[in-house]
């Protein structure tokens, strides 16, 4: 897995979480590449992000509007206040590095939808779409979508997610399996 962060104190963060003698079992499978994915071009090439190069983009991009969760901390704001665009650039990366075939996830919240559609329009198909609720009785707070580089498949809606049962704060069992990988999010 390559992590791919633009923050210099993140990425410092990052190696020392690599290097900890905990995480000894993930040397030799993560690396970490100090870039800005929203580069395009040659730019985005010449920080090592190649065209065609992966088989999976994952992103986790800032989702929070500026009105949200306003910070004076220029680290937080950057982690979390997403820019005009954000979408777009950061998927029009993922479309130049996935190999064709290849998958794109990512999380965003649900008024992001018509951004993040748009952005995904011509480069990804086959959306499919989780939405993730606190309970079964709340709306969404997040959406998880996957979809794979050049499918002309449909969208499609997916069963929510439902991080929590009608009382307390732990896990629901659907829930509790995904966050620990005893099932997968999208049932394959």
């Amino acid at each position: 897995a390559l992590l791919v962060e633009r923050a210099a104190e993140m990425v410092a963060l990052a190696r020392d979480t690599i290097g900890h003698p905990a995480n000894a079992h993930l040397r030799g499978r993560v690396e970490l590449l100090a870039a800005d994915v929203t580069l395009a071009g040659n730019a985005r090439i010449a920080a090592g992000l190649a065209d065609s190069s992966f088989d999976f983009a994952i992103l986790n991009p800032p989702f929070n509007e500026e009105r949200d969760r306003a910070t004076p901390d220029p680290l937080k704001r950057d982690a979390h206040v997403m820019r005009p665009g954000m979408f777009e650039s950061w998927i029009r990366t993922a479309a130049a590095i996935v190999r064709p075939r290849g998958g794109i996830a990512l999380i965003a919240r649900p008024q992001s939808l018509p951004a993040v559609l748009a952005a995904l329009g011509g480069r990804f198909g086959g959306c499919r779409i989780v939405p993730v609720q606190p309970r079964a009785d709340r709306p969404a707070i997040r959406i998880i979508v996957r979809g794979v580089r050049g499918s002309r498949q449909a969208l499609s809606l997916e069963p929510p997610l439902v991080l929590h049962g009608d009382a307390g704060h732990g896990h629901a069992p659907r829930a509790d399996a995904v966050c620990n990988g005893r099932e997968s999010l999208f049932g394959d």
